[in-house]
């Protein structure tokens, strides 16, 4: 007999998205049940260090900031690929959410009245006596005015932290350790979902009037070359696509980090930028600005990582250890500020690669780090293609960051699309009932039943699924990275084609009783590699450059065939997704000029 929880609202995911939907559904009255691979506390937005977007202007480098020149810097860094009315909607709101963050008690760092001297230009800043001990904001990349909150490089964890004590005030349920392998859903209405519980691997039917998913990005799917937590592998998305029905969208859109710590793939956070630190090549020269007049190490990530790598094609990088990196220098802004500030990243190199930021330079490469693309939504966070299903934060393609998200727009973004997406999700519930339909639950608890019987009996093959994750991984790293070309991505898609067909082959070497690693990687491997798909072949379609997506043989972004976006589905029994295209929300900004000064990009 499998075990059937009910609830008002369901929520996959305990990140900084989920909890934030679950606090607003809950605060409405509603039942509310959270569904996490970890103890809350450990989600992947723990690990988000810089800060959060919100245009205060409190900061001597940010007065007269307001949310329209947040929306016009936000607009601009999404190469005009985002949706212009969840642009607006963002950034009027990320101010009202850091308030109250900080009224559940995040220690935003403070305005500190007095002058100061700008470590990467000799230059003066005085902060008024009258804003002292307002909220605070350092530079980011990519943004006309200083914007982003924060508290230290710990940021998501003081974000999180908190948001999971409001969770526990108001006594919403917490089930870890739980890992949603499907949806369940029947006549474009979804019921809530199949789960395994990793404790003991049983199966388990929790069904909701609404569902959110809120399972983070899908940053994994590069393997080891990505900042992500190994949970963040992309299942939520997955297990949207497998339904045929719910498309996402602009899966192509990956960004890359520039500052990857080196050999370890973990974040040093654009905050080091943003105080000051520097990038030099192997001859300590700092290259940046000859590429970047203007913004330097501070344009946009998609830009930043561009020419990183096309600095090291020059052969001005230093190769170590099979790795190919570029110095980030941080040594003048001192020890008292590297262990206050930037306390997370002086650690992490310490302890991950043996380098002391206090007196050393760091190694750092272009990384893996977001994905843009996800559950496409409308403007409320509500899935397309099944009514009741809903995604925020990073799972999602809501759309407010188009090709490229500046730095700090996704911890706002989670705060601002959790609280949206839970009130919407709150007004839906208001006399929405629901008859959930047995033999459809019967059905679908029996296909997964299915599925883990003939992975233990070895039914359709025996490959495993280590192997197959680890092909996948390297054939995105290899030919789907920053820079593209039409014959690469060609022999990705054809290559994960053939991935494709292996995963559907898997077995097991283990019995698959109780805690099985082995049996819950292969349960994910054909939707992790369908996912892929939609990332390669989205870029072979796309035959432009735009934000993060750029392709070397179409330098040039054409406004005229792709102002659109990907919307990819996946039909039974197919090896590749459909695509189908749909427009972009412009309301206040056309197409033009970023600004970052690319003069190998025409546009």
């Amino acid at each position: 007999m499998v075990e059937t929880i009910i609830t008002d609202v369901l929520v996959v995911g305990a990140g900084l998205a989920g909890e934030r939907a679950a606090i607003e559904a809950s605060s409405y009255g509603h039942d509310v049940i959270m569904l996490s691979l970890v103890p809350p506390r450990r989600s992947h937005s723990a690990a988000a260090q810089g800060g959060m977007q919100a245009s205060f202007g409190n900061s001597a480098m940010g007065l007269g900031d307001n949310p329209d020149i947040h929306f016009a810097d936000t607009v601009k860094g999404s190469d005009w690929g985002a949706d212009q009315d969840r642009v607006r909607l963002f950034c009027d709101l990320a101010p009202v959410a850091a308030r109250q963050m900080a009224h559940w008690g995040i220690p935003w760092n403070r305005v500190v009245a007095g002058k100061k001297k700008l470590p990467k230009d000799g230059s003066w800043i005085e902060d008024s006596k009258e804003n002292e001990g307002l909220i605070t904001a350092r530079d980011f990349g990519g943004v006309a005015k200083w914007r982003c909150c924060y508290t230290s490089d710990g940021t998501g964890h003081t974000l999180l932290y908190t948001m999971d004590n409001v969770t526990v005030k108001l006594g919403i349920k917490m089930h870890d350790r739980i890992e949603a392998i499907s949806l369940i859903h029947d006549n474009g209405t979804c019921y809530g979902v199949v789960a395994r519980n990793l404790r003991n691997g049983e199966i388990r039917v929790y069904l909701a009037r609404s569902t959110i998913i809120a399972t983070g990005g899908a940053g994994r799917l590069y393997g080891m070359m990505s900042t992500n937590a190994v949970i963040s592998e992309g299942m939520g998305q997955a297990i949207c696509l497998d339904t045929g029905i719910v498309p996402l969208g602009n899966m192509e859109a990956v960004q890359f980090h520039p500052t990857g710590l080196a050999h370890v793939s973990i974040l040093m956070t654009e905050g080091a930028r943003g105080d000051g630190g520097y990038l030099l090549d192997k001859d300590m020269h700092r290259f940046m600005p000859e590429y970047e007049p203007k913004k330097a190490e501070l344009a946009s990530r998609d830009v930043v990582s561009r020419r990183m790598v096309e600095h090291m094609r020059k052969g001005l990088g230093i190769q170590e250890s099979g790795d190919h990196f570029l110095w980030l220098d941080v040594r003048h802004l001192g020890k008292e500020h590297l262990e206050t500030n930037l306390r997370d990243v002086t650690e992490l190199a310490r302890d991950f690669v043996g380098v002391d930021p206090v007196t050393e330079l760091v190694p750092v490469r272009p990384t893996q780090h977001y994905t843009m693309g996800g559950i496409r939504t409308n403007i409320d966070g509500a899935a397309d293609g099944l009514k009741g299903l809903y995604a925020c934060g990073e799972a999602a393609c809501w759309d407010m960051h188009g090709f490229n998200r500046l730095g700090g727009n996704s911890v706002a973004e989670t705060v601002v699309a959790g609280m949206i997406v839970g009130r919407k999700v709150a007004e839906h519930l208001e006399g929405y009932e629901v008859s959930y339909p047995t033999h459809v639950i019967r059905d679908a608890v029996a296909k997964q039943e299915d599925r883990i019987n003939r992975l233990v009996k070895c039914s359709d093959g025996k490959e495993n699924c280590y192997e197959v994750s680890a092909v996948m991984s390297e054939i995105l790293e290899k030919r789907v990275h920053i820079f593209r070309q039409g014959p690469d991505l060609e022999k990705a898609v054809s290559e994960l084609q053939e991935v494709y067909a292996r995963s559907l082959k898997i077995g097991l070497k283990s019995n698959g009783v109780g805690v099985d690693p082995e049996l819950a990687q292969a349960l994910k491997i054909p939707g992790l590699v369908r996912m892929a798909l939609c990332v390669a072949y989205g870029a072979l379609m796309r035959t432009e450059s735009r934000g993060s997506h750029y392709r070397e043989d179409y330098p040039s972004r054409d406004d005229k065939n792709w102002l659109k976006r990907t919307l990819a589905f996946w039909p039974q029994k197919a090896d590749l997704p459909e695509l189908k295209y749909g427009e972009i929300v412009i309301t206040e900004s056309q197409p033009g000029d970023r600004g970052y000064g690319e003069s190998a990009r025409k546009e």
